[in-house]
């Protein structure tokens, strides 16, 4: 992978690369905890595991996710991160959750031979929750149970899915779909500033860039004692942008969004209809991307507009 000086695999996100590579063996052991740790395995702070896992189904990978409301009716705000295309403009001020996490502690790609040498499968979830200490009716237990479920659920029309356990495996996904010519380049979102704020008003400043991406893959962190991404990719047109957003309290985030054209396939049930309250196939639904989720698309057609 090469350094590019248009935004794509810039330094900050290099060095994230790097450090979900590079922490082997023993050491991803260790951050995958014990019951007596108070390590969680990826889940958000302050909220449970199956919000947790909502927040990676959320962004249009699957027909089985589903809102999560209040007594009051209102929606969790780790929900909002959804919007319609005519919104994506300079001077729109909506609320948006930008869950925070730091990659440096969060659980770690491990080598291929060593992914391949453990069992992947809710058949070998008792063995699993053995290997790593977690016991049957813990909250850790859960999370990966419904990981391994997300991971062998069937993909919707049009769509191709992968559970990639090693960045070797998720650049082999990302050849399979982009083509073994195409070099691929990366994109992630990216603070620019520091805070602990999660949730809260940010206004759109600029569109940093337009990424035509006829061909796309985007990978989702998902909750499991090592790195696991949910990488997936649809038929349907998708539209990429990097936009530059700050926060009420002065936080700057430079963001990367994905626009969805085309809702026909996906389930009435999806977050985002209820969020935006609409129908599939009605209007394209557009989502930001979490600092640890990565877009990858073929070099070939990075190149974008630097105007709304």
């Amino acid at each position: 992978m090469q350094l590019s000086r248009n935004m794509g695999i810039n330094l900050n996100l290099f060095i994230y690369l790097v450090l979900i590579l590079c922490s082997y063996g023993g050491q991803a052991r260790e951050l995958a905890g014990t019951e007596n740790k108070p390590l969680e395995i990826s889940l958000e702070d302050g909220l449970t595991e199956t919000h947790a896992m909502d927040h990676s189904n959320k962004l249009g990978h699957s027909s089985h996710s589903h809102a999560h409301f209040t007594s009051m009716d209102h929606l969790d705000p780790s929900l909002m991160v959804f919007f319609t295309l005519k919104d994506l403009k300079v001077g729109k001020r909506m609320a948006i959750h930008f869950p925070k996490r730091d990659p440096a502690n969060s659980p770690k790609l491990w080598p291929r031979e060593e992914a391949d040498a453990v069992p992947f499968s809710s058949n070998q979830l008792p063995y699993l929750l053995k290997l790593f200490s977690f016991s049957p009716h813990s909250s850790q237990a859960t999370a990966m149970e419904n990981t391994l479920k997300e991971c062998e659920s069937k993909p919707i029309k049009g769509e191709v899915k992968f559970c990639a356990t090693s960045l070797e495996s998720m650049l082999d996904f990302t050849h399979s779909i982009l083509g073994l010519t195409s070099e691929p380049q990366v994109f992630a979102t990216l603070h620019q500033t520091k805070s602990s704020v999660t949730f809260q008003n940010y206004t759109i400043l600029e569109t940093l860039m337009e990424i035509p991406a006829p061909k796309m893959v985007a990978c989702h962190t998902m909750p499991y004692p090592y790195a696991v991404f949910y990488c997936h990719s649809q038929e349907s047109g998708n539209r990429v942008y990097r936009v530059s957003l700050v926060g009420e309290n002065g936080d700057r985030v430079d963001a990367m969004v994905v626009c969805h054209l085309d809702t026909s396939q996906w389930a009435p049930t999806h977050v985002s209809f209820q969020v935006l309250k609409i129908s599939p196939g009605t209007s394209p639904v557009c989502h930001f991307f979490p600092a640890d989720h990565l877009i990858w698309v073929p070099k070939l057609h990075a190149q974008g507009s630097s105007s709304m």
